[in-house]
């Protein structure tokens, strides 16, 4: 049996949107109602990682301009920075990088130095398995299938302290995600206004009279509420009796209409309930930019601009909260430099992502990124692998949650750090 903080890799503590109690069997309600409010818990350092599911063109999104061999491969893609001319040209963020125009919101902390980002990052396996990369990625182990717990998971381990709260890690989804596997306590939420347990199988042996959480959670023998331990209930008593639906984000700031948006808003509201959040995981679907990507506008540019203006509301609505928080974002591979027949770009190598924070050493795009002339192409037709994601991983959760063991957070991994952290 799993241990009571410990979670279950078929589903682990898994929170479903079926209703804030309408949907939680009537004991438990009657459980709920009759504890008092956990107290806030001390303010800390919280690091927000997005997922971009399906491999995000990070030649689009951050393109080399000034790279005549990327012209030629995309002649119907390529994007310019040049202000002359119809359109929207890129924005020139150094002389040689240009963001893509539907990402204009991250331009002012670019410029700030509050934001940094990593290009020509990757796994060194070398698949190009949706799957397979992903789990590669959110193992932390590129070359070992058999992993059985996150890195995420593994970082809560190395947090330094044992009072963690049933928030100190929450992924805003309705599965838990690979990066959270493991015997860490963390949790699955797909909805803070709808909350409540999903129950697989039924409670045997729990009485229905107990008095509180804690009764309840020592009167059950069998099934998902012992295995996955007073988590679920402390968490319950938490959001029981917090204004969630009336939310109102502070600072003028706007959450697009999106998934990702109203997770990131969640997150928020998280972060300054004070309810001890450390380690916070969003996805951010529709990568995956085979047919017709499109430019200035189509898909791709609809993705960015989500991306982009969704982590850019979450900064504006955390206000104060801003030195206790990190962003960073990660996807399993890029494109290929050619665009394909069909408007767009296949399963690439390499590509960038994004880091934000008052702790980044930002206003820099980093990374080694040659001419892509077809003799500096991986296998002939990648944008090549030159700065593996651990070693970007390691150095913000090292710098930011003060986690200093890479041999258990990256088994096998024995490389050097990029510096995009200040200190």
């Amino acid at each position: 049996m799993v241990s009571r903080r410990g979670f279950l890799k078929s589903g682990g503590l898994a929170l479903l949107g079926v209703g804030l109690l309408g949907g939680i069997p009537g004991f438990l309600a009657e459980a709920a109602a009759s504890e008092k409010i956990l107290s806030p818990y001390k303010k800390k350092k919280t690091l927000v990682c997005i997922f971009q599911r399906g491999a995000m063109d990070g030649l689009m999104a951050v393109t080399p301009f000034t790279d005549e061999y990327l012209q030629a491969a995309r002649p119907n893609l390529f994007m310019s920075a040049a202000k002359s001319g119809t359109g929207n040209p890129l924005i020139d963020l150094d002389g040689r990088f240009g963001l893509h125009p539907a990402m204009k919101a991250f331009e002012p902390v670019f410029r700030e130095k509050r934001l940094g980002i990593v290009h020509g990052i990757g796994s060194p396996n070398n698949t190009r398995s949706h799957f397979d990369a992903q789990d590669y990625m959110e193992s932390g182990t590129p070359f070992n299938k058999g992993t059985s717990s996150g890195w995420l998971n593994r970082a809560i381990g190395l947090l330094g302290h044992d009072a963690l709260t049933p928030f100190t890690a929450v992924s805003m989804t309705s599965a838990m995600p690979r990066s959270f596997y493991g015997d860490n306590p963390s949790v699955a939420i797909s909805n803070l206004q709808d909350f409540a347990i999903q129950m697989r199988g039924n409670p045997t042996g729990a009485n229905m009279a107990a008095k509180s959480f804690e009764d309840l959670y020592d009167q059950t023998a069998s099934g998902l509420l012992k295995q996955t331990g007073k988590e679920s209930f402390e968490a319950m008593k938490m959001l029981q009796k917090t204004n969630i639906k009336n939310y109102t984000p502070a600072n003028g700031a706007v959450y697009p209409n999106s998934a990702l948006g109203n997770s990131l808003k969640q997150i928020a509201q998280l972060i300054k309930m004070d309810v001890g959040l450390e380690v916070a995981f969003a996805e951010s679907n529709g990568w995956d930019t085979h047919f017709n990507q499109g430019t200035e506008n189509g898909v791709f540019a609809r993705n960015v601009s989500d991306l982009s203006n969704s982590m850019m509301a979450l900064w504006t609505d955390l206000g104060s909260y801003q030195d206790d928080v990190t962003v960073m974002t990660m996807t399993e591979f890029g494109r290929t430099v050619h665009q394909n027949g069909t408007g767009g770009t296949d399963h690439g190598r390499a590509s960038c992502n994004f880091i934000l924070g008052n702790d980044v050493n930002g206003g820099l795009v980093y990374g080694d990124i040659k001419p892509l002339a077809i003799e500096n192409l991986e296998d002939g037709r990648d944008l090549a692998v030159t700065t593996d994601f651990r070693s970007v991983f390691s150095s913000v959760a090292d710098k930011h949650l003060a986690i200093n063991n890479d041999h258990i957070l990256f088994p096998d991994w024995k490389g050097d750090r990029v510096n995009v952290m200040r200190g």
